[in-house]
C-alpha cells in the first residue's frame, strides 16, 4: 500500500500522487454512471474509495479516509437496494425527498458531525483539523444514504462535501483531487438536472420502489 501511496510525477509544477489520480478518476466514472442511474456505479464507486484510501493512507487526515471508508462500505448497502428496485420496477427510480426525510437527514448530519468533532477533539492525535474532518466524514454518509435511497437531494449533498472536502486536500498535497472537481461540478449539475427531471415526471407516481428503505 505505501508503496502505491508514494507514486507521484509531476505536472504544471504540482506533484501528482498516482493513487489520488488513478481514484479520482474512477470516481468520475462512478459518478458518470450514477447520473444515468446505471447500478454500475456502486462497483466503481466501491472500487474508487479502495483506491484512495491507499492514496490518503498516512496522511493524518482521518476524514478523508473515513470518506472513502464510508463510500466503500455504502456502495455494498446501495448496490443490493439498486439491484433490488431494478427487479421490482424494471429500472432504478428517483424521487425527491419529503420536507420530513430532508429535515432528519440534515439533523442527524449537524448532530453526527458534532459528535465526531467532540471525539476528534478530545484525540487530538486523530486529526489536526477535527471540524473539517467530521464534516466531510458524516456528510459523505448522509450523501451515500441519500443516493441509496434514490433521492435527487445526494446531489446537493455530495457539492456541500466537496465544496470543503477538495480545498481541505488540495492543501494536503493533493492536487488531482482538487483539479478533477472541475470535472465533478459539471457531472454533478447534470446529474442533477437528469434526476430532477425524471422526478418530476414521476412525482404523481406512486412512492418510488427503485431505492426501497
Amino acid at each position: 500500500m505505501s508503496a502505491f501511496a508514494d507514486l507521484s510525477f509531476s505536472a504544471f509544477g504540482q506533484d501528482v500522487k498516482v493513487a489520488d489520480m488513478v481514484g479520482n478518476l474512477i470516481g468520475l466514472v462512478g459518478l458518470a454512471l450514477g447520473w444515468r442511474r446505471s447500478v454500475l456505479t456502486w462497483p466503481a464507486q466501491l472500487l474508487a474509495g479502495a483506491v484512495l484510501i491507499t492514496a490518503f493512507w498516512g496522511s493524518h487526515m482521518p476524514g478523508l479516509i473515513g470518506k472513502q471508508a464510508i463510500v466503500v462500505v455504502a456502495s455494498v448497502w446501495g448496490w443490493a437496494q439498486w439491484n433490488r428496485g431494478r427487479r421490482d420496477t424494471g429500472q432504478v427510480e428517483v424521487r425527491f425527498a419529503s420536507w420530513t426525510e430532508r429535515a432528519v437527514l440534515v439533523a442527524a448530519t449537524a448532530v453526527g458531525t458534532a459528535a465526531v468533532a467532540w471525539l476528534f477533539h478530545i484525540e487530538p492525535k486523530l486529526s489536526y483539523a477535527p471540524l473539517f474532518d467530521a464534516y466531510i466524514f458524516v456528510g459523505t454518509l448522509a450523501a451515500m444514504y441519500a443516493q441509496a435511497r434514490g433521492w435527487v437531494e445526494f446531489w446537493f449533498a455530495w457539492l456541500a462535501v466537496d465544496l470543503i472536502g477538495v480545498p481541505y486536500a488540495y492543501n494536503h498535497g493533493y492536487s488531482f483531487t482538487a483539479l478533477t472537481f472541475t470535472v465533478y461540478f459539471v457531472l454533478v449539475v447534470a446529474g442533477l438536472a437528469n434526476w430532477w427531471t425524471k422526478a418530476r415526471a414521476t412525482r404523481t407516481a406512486p412512492l418510488a420502489k427503485g431505492a426501497a428503505a
